[in-house]
Formats: structure tokens, sequence, C-alpha cells
């Protein structure tokens, strides 16, 4: 059963869901630290390119399934126009200023 994003338990990962699925990329970006840094499938890729080609230029949402670790681990349900849709796992790490920096993610 999916998760609503409003009932996520993290706030910074609330809005990344939410800035995700409403395609808002300037929120998005504001959710992340200066340095943030992400992984796919155990790979480090480049942020800004990762984003715009996963996310905001093919359309990305995320159905919440499952989450973990006071909200920061989720299990989704992800699509997007390139992919079509796959279960995926996503983990983040969140600093003391409540913004993300870093998240992996990778097929579940």
């Amino acid at each position: 059963m999916t998760i609503q994003t409003t009932r996520l338990s993290d706030p910074a990962v609330r809005a990344f869901v939410a800035a995700v699925n409403a395609h808002d990329r300037e929120a998005f970006l504001a959710l992340l630290a200066p340095d943030a840094t992400m992984a796919d499938d155990g790979d480090d890729r480049d942020l800004a390119q990762w984003i715009d080609q996963e996310i905001f230029s093919s359309h990305g949402h995320m159905e919440v399934d499952n989450e973990s670790n006071g909200g920061r681990a989720l299990i989704a349900r992800y699509s997007n126009d390139t992919w079509g849709e796959m279960r995926t796992r996503w983990s983040f790490t969140v600093g003391d200023d409540g913004r993300i920096a870093r998240f992996e993610t990778g097929q579940a």
C-alpha cells in the first residue's frame, strides 16, 4: 500500500518526494546541500546530469511503499519516461541544516 507523501516521517525526504512528483526543479535543488552527492546502483553519478536525465526531463514519479530508518530509507515504485516503472530503494543522508547531503538509489 502506498504511503501518502504528506505522511512520510522525515521532513527533508517528504519534501524531496513532493518536489520530484510535482516536477519542481527549484524546490528540489533547494533541498540539497551545496556539495550534495548521489549514487545510482552503487555508482557515484554527476548529480546535475542525473537529476535532469532521470527526474526532470523524463517526468520522474515516486510512489512510496515503505519507509524505515526514521523515514530516511524508502522502497518506492519509481517511474519515468525512459525506464517505465521499477521497484527502487532510496536512502538519504540529511545534514544538521535539514538539507540532503547525499542520496543513493537503485533497484530494490
